[in-house]
C-alpha cells in the first residue's frame, strides 16, 4: 500500500508526464476495448439455443466442388433424418408477410418450420407450447396457428398475457391462432433462396413462426433449409462421412441425384462469417494501435527511469533490494496503465456508441452490441497487458543499477543501451504506423474506385421504395392505377415497378432449359438464372440500354404469349455464334415455352465489384410479384415526392404497405457499407497511430540530445557549424524513420492480406 500510495504521489508530482503517459494508453486501451465490444457483441455472444456448437447446417453440394444453388429435396431430407449421428433434424424457410392494419399494414418477417424445429434448436416458449401434429393441416391447406416472437408481442400486441387462443390477421392467410410466444432475442438461420427477398434480414429477430410439413409423397418437390443437432460426442467430420454415404448410396438409387451429396456447416460459423470478415481485421489493425501507444509509454518511462537514477542508487545504497525496485517501477507502470484503462473504458464506451452510428449495416447484430462488463474486464486485462508491456523493461533497467549505477551514469544521461532500446521501439512503432497508412490507402482507393464504375444504370434521381398490395382480389387494378397516378404526379418522368433491383439481392431463383439444346435431368446440370420482373418502363427509367431486338410492351400481359429479355452475358453464355432473337426457353419441367424478344447491355447487378452476371427478365403482367419495389426516376431532387406517392397509393388502398424508401444513390451506397466503415475506422486509428509515432520519434531525438550535450558542445568548440549539427540530429531521426519503413512493408504485406476481401482495383 505505500508503494501504491507513493506511486500515485510520483504521478501527482509530475502531471505533464502522467497526463502524456495516462492519455497515450487510455487512446490504447480505449480504441481496443470498443473493437472488442464490436466483436464480443457481434460475434462471441452465443445464440439462444442450447448447446449452439453441436448445431449444424446440412445442404446438397455437388461432389465436384463446384457451386450448386439447389436446395434440398423432400428426398434426401427423408433420408438425412435417418443418420445415427444427429440427435434430430428439421426443415425451416425464411418468409415475409404482412399484419393487415387499417392506417396501413406493416410488414412482419418470420420462419415456415416443421413441428420439430424448436426441439432440434432447444428453444421452449415463454407463453404457451410448441407446434404439435395438429396444428398442420391437410395437404395443401394454410396454416392454422401461430406462434409470435417475443418483439412484435411487446410492440402490436402490448405484451398482452392473454393473447394465447386469439387470432390474428396476416395477408395471403386465414385468422391464425396464436398458441404461443417465444422468449427475446431469437434470430433468423440462414436461408440462401431467400436471401433475395427485399425485407430478408438474417440478423432481424422473428416476428413469427409457423408449421409446415413436406410432402412426402413428392421426394423431388424443395424441402427447404436444413438445421440438425449432432448427438454428444458426434463430431462434424464422423457425421460428413455418414451423411455422404447416405447421399451415394440415394443417388444409385435415383439417378437424378447423380452427383450431388450432403455438406456440413457450423451454424456458428456461418452465421459468423461476414462480421468475422469485417471485424477481424479492425481488431488487428487496433492491435497495432494498442502496441504503438505502448511503445510510447515505454519509452516515456525508460526516460522518467534515467532522471530517476540517483534514486534508486539511494534506494540499493540503503538496502533495497533488485526485486523491492523492480516491484516499485512495476507498481508504478501498472498505476499509470490502470489510470488510463478507467479513462479507456469510457473512451471506449463512446466509441462504441460512434461504431453503431457509422456503421450501419455494416456489422451484424449491431443492436446486440452494448457496453457491459464485459468490455470493462477486457479494459482491466488490456491495462494489465499494457502495464507489463510498457512497464518491463524500465522495471528491469532499474532493478540492475545497483549502488554502482551512480559511478558510471550523471545526472540522468542515457547510455547506448538506452538509447538503443528506444530506437528499437521507435523503428517498430514507425512499422505499425505505416502498415495502418498503408491499409487505409488501399481502402480509400477501393472506394474511390467503387464510386468511379459505371454499373450500367443510372442511380441519380431515382427513388426506390418497396410497395405491396395486401388486397388480392383488385392485384392487377391497383398496381396499373399506382402507375398512372404516381406517373402523373409534377416533376416525375418515369415510374416502374420491378422484382430484382439492382444492388439489392433481390431476385427469384429458378431453373430454365433452351428448347431445342440437350437436357439432363440431373441436378447439378441445370440451367440456373436469377429471374427478375419488371414493367415496360423499367430499363428507360433506370438508362439500360437494348442492344438487340425490343422492351416489354403494355401488351405482354397474362393474355399474350410469355415473353422474355436476356442479358448480354446470358446470350454469349448459352447462345454463342447465334442470335438469340426468337430462341425459345422454358421452366425445368414444364411445357410452355417463352420466347425471347430482346437483349439488354449487362449490368452490375449483384455487386459494384462483380462483372456482369446471367440475367433473364419478365413481364411483370405475365410474373408479378407480392412485394416488389417502385422505382420513380424525377427531374430534380426525388425527396420532396416521397409523402406525394404515399398518399396516392393509399388513396388507391389504405391498407397497402409502402416501406424502405431510399434514393438509388442511397442504395450504392449501403452496397459498400461494409468497405466504408473499414476505411473510416483504418483511417481513424491511422491517424492515431501517427500522432503517437511522432510523438514516439520527438521523445527519442529530445532524450538523444539531451544525453549528448557534451558531444555537441566539444563539436561547436572546434567549429562546427550550425547546419553540420542540424544535420546530425535529423540523420538520426531519418535513419529511425527509413528503417522503421523497411520493417513495415513486411507488416504492411500481412495486413493487406487481411483486407484482400475488401479491396476492388487496387493490388
Amino acid at each position: 500500500m505505500n508503494e501504491i500510495r507513493f506511486a500515485f504521489r510520483q504521478l501527482l508530482r509530475n502531471p505533464r508526464f502522467a497526463f502524456l503517459a495516462v492519455l497515450t494508453l487510455a487512446i490504447g486501451i480505449g480504441a481496443t476495448s470498443a473493437v472488442f465490444g464490436l466483436i464480443q457483441g457481434a460475434l462471441l455472444s452465443p445464440p439462444p439455443y442450447t448447446s449452439p456448437d453441436r448445431l449444424v447446417l446440412v445442404s446438397p453440394q455437388r461432389t465436384d466442388g463446384q457451386a450448386y444453388n439447389g436446395e434440398c429435396t423432400v428426398g434426401q431430407f427423408i433420408e438425412w433424418r435417418q443418420a445415427k449421428s444427429l440427435e434430430g433434424l428439421a426443415s425451416y424457410g425464411w418468409t415475409f408477410n404482412f399484419l393487415i392494419l387499417a392506417e396501413g399494414s406493416e410488414s412482419v418477417e418470420g420462419m415456415v418450420v416443421t413441428k420439430d424445429y424448436f426441439k432440434v434448436l432447444g428453444l421452449k416458449p415463454e407463453l404457451g407450447r410448441e407446434f404439435a401434429e395438429s396444428d398442420i393441416g391437410p395437404r395443401n391447406a394454410g396454416p392454422r396457428t401461430i406462434i409470435l416472437g417475443y418483439n412484435l408481442w411487446q410492440k402490436r400486441f402490448q405484451g398482452d398475457e392473454k393473447i394465447l387462443g386469439k387470432t390474428v390477421r396476416i395477408s395471403r392467410m386465414e385468422p391464425l391462432q396464436v398458441i404461443g410466444v417465444m422468449p427475446p432475442g431469437v434470430r433468423f438461420l440462414p436461408d440462401a433462396n431467400n436471401a433475395s427477398e427485399p425485407n430478408y434480414d438474417l440478423n432481424g429477430q422473428v416476428d413469427f413462426w409457423l408449421a409446415y410439413a413436406p410432402d412426402e409423397t413428392k421426394p423431388k418437390n424443395g424441402a427447404g433449409n436444413i438445421i440438425a443437432r449432432l448427438k454428444r460426442g458426434a463430431t462434424l467430420a464422423g457425421v460428413q462421412t455418414e451423411l455422404k454415404a447416405i447421399s451415394a448410396r440415394q443417388a444409385r438409387s435415383e439417378p437424378d441425384l447423380a452427383g450431388i451429396t450432403a455438406g456440413l456447416r457450423s451454424l456458428a460459423e456461418d452465421l459468423n462469417k461476414e462480421g468475422r470478415r469485417l471485424l477481424f481485421p479492425l481488431l488487428g489493425a487496433v492491435v497495432l494501435v494498442f502496441l504503438i501507444a505502448c511503445g510510447n509509454v515505454t519509452g516515456l518511462l525508460l526516460a522518467r527511469g534515467l532522471q530517476r537514477q540517483q534514486e534508486y542508487t539511494v534506494r540499493s545504497a540503503l538496502g533495497a533490494g533488485r526485486y523491492r525496485i523492480l516491484r516499485q517501477v512495476f507498481i508504478e507502470s501498472a498505476t499509470i496503465a490502470l489510470v488510463g484503462g478507467v479513462l479507456g473504458a469510457v473512451l471506449a464506451s463512446e466509441t462504441i456508441n460512434l461504431f453503431k452510428l457509422i456503421g450501419g449495416q455494416a456489422i451484424p447484430r449491431l443492436d446486440s452490441v452494448a457496453v457491459g462488463w464485459p468490455i470493462f474486464g477486457f479494459g482491466l486485462g488490456t491495462a494489465m497487458a499494457a502495464a507489463v508491456i510498457a512497464g518491463i523493461l524500465p522495471a528491469l533497467r532499474a532493478a540492475c543499477l545497483g549502488p554502482a549505477g551512480a559511478a558510471s551514469t550523471r545526472r540522468g544521461s542515457a547510455g547506448r543501451a538506452e538509447r538503443t532500446l528506444l530506437r528499437t521501439v521507435t523503428i517498430f512503432q514507425t512499422a505499425l504506423t505505416l502498415a495502418l497508412l498503408v491499409g487505409g490507402g488501399l481502402l480509400i482507393r477501393t472506394v474511390h474506385n467503387l464510386a468511379k464504375v459505371r454499373p450500367g444504370y443510372d442511380t441519380e434521381n431515382i427513388l426506390a421504395m418497396t410497395v405491396t398490395s395486401v388486397q388480392r382480389d383488385h392485384w392487377k387494378e391497383f398496381h396499373t392505377q399506382a402507375l398512372e397516378q404516381v406517373a402523373a404526379l409534377p416533376g416525375v418522368k418515369h415510374a416502374a415497378f420491378v422484382w430484382g433491383l439492382p444492388l439489392t439481392g433481390n431476385k427469384w431463383n429458378g431453373d430454365m432449359e433452351i428448347v431445342g439444346q440437350a437436357t439432363s435431368s440431373k441436378l447439378e446440370d441445370k440451367i440456373h438464372l436469377p429471374l427478375r420482373s419488371i414493367t415496360p418502363d423499367y430499363f428507360e427509367a433506370m438508362g439500360i440500354r437494348i442492344s438487340s431486338g425490343r422492351a416489354f410492351r403494355a401488351s405482354d400481359n397474362s393474355d399474350a404469349p410469355p415473353v422474355a429479355v436476356i442479358n448480354e452475358t446470358l446470350a454469349a453464355r448459352y447462345f454463342p455464334g447465334v442470335d438469340p432473337l426468337g430462341k425459345k426457353m422454358r421452366f425445368t419441367g414444364e411445357t410452355n415455352v417463352i420466347e425471347i424478344v430482346g437483349i439488354v447491355s449487362n449490368t452490375r447487378t449483384e455487386a459494384l465489384s462483380e462483372g456482369a452476371g446471367l440475367e433473364i427478365y419478365f413481364p411483370f403482367w405475365q410474373n408479378g410479384a407480392f412485394s416488389k419495389h417502385l422505382i420513380v426516376r424525377t427531374t430534380t431532387d426525388p425527396h420532396p415526392l416521397i409523402g406525394m406517392i404515399r398518399r396516392e397509393l393509399h388513396a388507391i388502398e389504405p391498407t397497402s404497405a409502402v416501406e424502405h424508401v431510399k434514393t438509388m444513390e442511397d442504395i450504392r451506397r449501403d452496397s459498400v457499407a461494409s468497405r466504408r466503415f473499414a476505411m473510416r475506422l483504418l483511417l481513424g486509428f491511422a491517424v492515431v497511430a501517427s500522432a503517437l509515432s511522432l510523438v514516439g520519434i520527438y521523445g527519442v531525438l529530445s532524450l538523444s540530445v539531451g544525453s549528448r550535450t557534451k558531444e555537441i558542445a566539444v563539436r561547436v568548440a572546434v567549429g562546427a557549424p550550425r547546419l553540420q549539427i542540424f544535420r546530425l540530429i535529423l540523420g538520426e531521426g531519418v535513419r529511425l524513420v527509413l528503417l522503421g519503413l523497411l520493417l513495415g512493408l513486411m507488416v504492411t504485406a500481412v495486413l493487406g492480406r487481411l483486407l484482400a476481401t475488401f479491396l476492388f482495383g487496387v493490388e
